[in-house]
């Protein structure tokens, strides 16, 4: 009493089912808006490191310690894996970002890059959902990345468990 399923419509199902497990992410992960509810380009969100800067999308926004004042220096295979926040327009700032320290910076290309309290920004294409913080702490293209905090700086270091000492008495 089975039927055989079409492969077209076997292949259909298949990509429903894996585009519904996408949907899942960081549901308690609220997307940064404006005062009167439009999506921000930059707000701020809580992650396991505590408050930090987000896009419109919730994904971390990142400092490249390299970088010289608005000058970045992440070009080439380096703003493949850290992005660029690229503005078009004004940027609107969302809830728990200062307004007076957004600004924008031009690139090598002449596109403009979101910059705050003079660090120019960037995603990471490691983070895959609102609320991942994968690229803090990491050293790549010559220099250290880190979340940065709504105050603009680096985010305080995780905290480390201690080395050696006692595990359970064993």
């Amino acid at each position: 009493m089975f039927r055989r399923l079409s492969l077209p419509l076997f292949g259909a199902i298949l990509l429903a089912v894996v585009a519904l497990a996408g949907c899942g992410g960081n549901a308690s992960q609220a997307l940064p808006t404006t005062s009167d509810g439009s999506p921000a380009t930059v707000g701020v969100a809580s992650t396991g490191l505590g408050d930090v800067l987000v896009d419109r999308q919730g994904r971390t926004l990142y400092l490249f310690a390299r970088d010289s004042g608005t000058t970045s220096a992440c070009v080439g295979a380096c703003a493949v894996n850290w992005p660029p926040l690229r503005v078009h327009g004004t940027p609107l700032v969302g809830s728990g970002a200062k307004p007076s320290d957004v600004g924008t910076t031009a690139r090598r290309d002449g596109k403009r890059q979101l910059a705050y309290n003079g660090h120019p920004l960037y995603t990471f294409v490691s983070d895959n959902k609102p609320g991942d913080t994968n690229g803090e702490g990491v050293n790549a293209f010559g220099g250290s990345w880190f979340a940065v905090s709504p105050a603009g700086a680096k985010v305080a270091p995780r905290s480390q468990p201690p080395s050696g000492g006692s595990y359970g008495g064993y």
